[in-house]
């Protein structure tokens, strides 16, 4: 039956073409943007979870920037401690020279007395920042190494402390005497004293500089994951878009003929009462 008042092709033909422009406008959306989720309303579940890794990949930024802090920090004290080990072996020549008798002890006692003074001087400028693990002064340093987000999405800070060797303690400079053969001989056992509390310091510095780096790299891994995860849920298949637009332009052309042919119907009628 036709009807001059109803027109069922027209609105099944229109209803087609709203469709396929809908359709056609979330392509389009998701090509200018690149992203298939972009708002709550596309998918409110995806876009909650990764709005929420995207709050984390900020605060494991702030995590690597506090970890290049105390790279560089550590890497400093780590320097100075390896250089003030060279000048003790330095040191401890002249006083293994200093031992014997026929050697000019006040010019040997000049160089050493030169030596301590350097090893003084490293030990206050071994700072970076104002943070400084070879004096007693600037004591351990708590570097952020981690946000932990457990099951029920409590998030909590995690730290790695690295401690202060405080070679201004424990390196008593005063007991290295080479004024004379026989307090030269005395200050042997002292040098060797000294040589190890450096070597051990140097290596706990080193140990903790490795610490960090290892940390900065897993930091950096794990946001590159996170990147990528997030990327999987809400980035667009721009192949896949590309296609898919085409294939709505035609229908779009399709729909709007079909369209025009449901609207001439009401016409054929009049053709009845000529």
């Amino acid at each position: 039956m036709s009807s001059i008042l109803t027109n069922n092709s027209a609105m099944v033909a229109l209803q087609t073409l709203k469709s396929t422009n809908a359709n056609l406008a979330k392509t389009q959306n998701e090509i200018s943007t690149g992203k298939t989720i972009g708002k709550a309303m596309d998918n409110s579940a995806i876009w909650a979870i990764s709005k929420v890794m995207e709050s984390d990949v900020s605060g494991f930024r702030a995590v690597s920037d506090a970890l290049s802090l105390g790279q560089s920090t550590v890497a400093v004290a780590s320097a100075g401690a390896e250089q003030i080990t060279n000048l003790f072996n330095e040191m401890k020549e002249k006083v293994v020279a200093a031992t014997g008798e026929n050697v000019d002890h006040t010019k040997i006692d000049a160089d050493v007395t030169e030596l301590k003074n350097q090893i003084t001087a490293i030990i206050s400028a071994s700072q970076f920042n104002g943070a400084n693990l070879l004096n007693t002064a600037g004591g351990d340093i708590t570097v952020l190494s981690s946000l932990d987000r457990d099951a029920s999405g409590t998030v909590t800070a995690a730290n790695i402390t690295v401690a202060s060797v405080d070679f201004e303690a424990s390196l008593d400079l005063t007991t290295i005497d080479v004024t004379s053969a026989t307090a030269a001989d005395t200050s042997l056992a002292a040098m060797e004293t000294l040589i190890q509390t450096a070597v051990d310091g140097a290596a706990a510095l080193g140990a903790s500089a490795k610490r960090l780096n290892d940390q900065g790299d897993f930091v950096s891994k794990v946001m590159d994951a996170m990147k990528s995860g997030i990327g999987a849920m809400v980035d667009a298949d721009m192949e896949a878009a590309s296609a898919r637009l085409q294939a709505l332009q035609v229908q779009q052309q399709l729909g709007v003929q079909a369209l025009s042919i449901a609207n001439q119907t009401p016409q054929t009628l009049l053709s009845l009462f000529r």
